[in-house]
């Protein structure tokens, strides 16, 4: 069987869709994917460009997710960086840790976890 990843999934408070939006679809540059119908009432809002796909689902007792996270490949690692830390995102470098692997971790509005490979 072969298998591959479909999308992750991180959470939002009530209402934090714009934030949301403001991180994947602004900063990151992820096209906003339209929800199915039997979907939209529960809120959130879903983004994907190329394989990576993200849905960002609205959780009544929010709390951001420190350690779990999406890991997210991009062509240019450096000027992601750079734009993130123009918008008002932390960009922490770790390029030690995993030899080989340049990468930086991020938190979106809401203070999820994100890491940029």
């Amino acid at each position: 069987m072969r298998m591959r990843l479909d999308h992750v999934q991180v959470s939002c408070p009530p209402d934090g869709e714009d934030v949301a939006r403001a991180f994947y679809r602004d900063a990151l540059g992820m096209a906003e994917v339209e929800k199915p119908e039997l979907l939209k009432a529960r809120g959130g809002c879903w983004f994907k460009e190329g394989a990576a796909e993200v849905h960002v689902g609205v959780e009544q007792d929010f709390r951001p997710a420190k350690k779990a996270h999406p890991a997210l490949a991009v062509d240019d690692l450096d000027a992601l960086a750079a734009k993130l830390t123009e918008l008002g995102y932390p960009v922490t470098w770790d390029n030690e840790t995993i030899p080989g692997r340049r990468r930086f971790h991020t938190a979106d509005g809401h203070g999820n976890r994100v890491e940029i490979v």
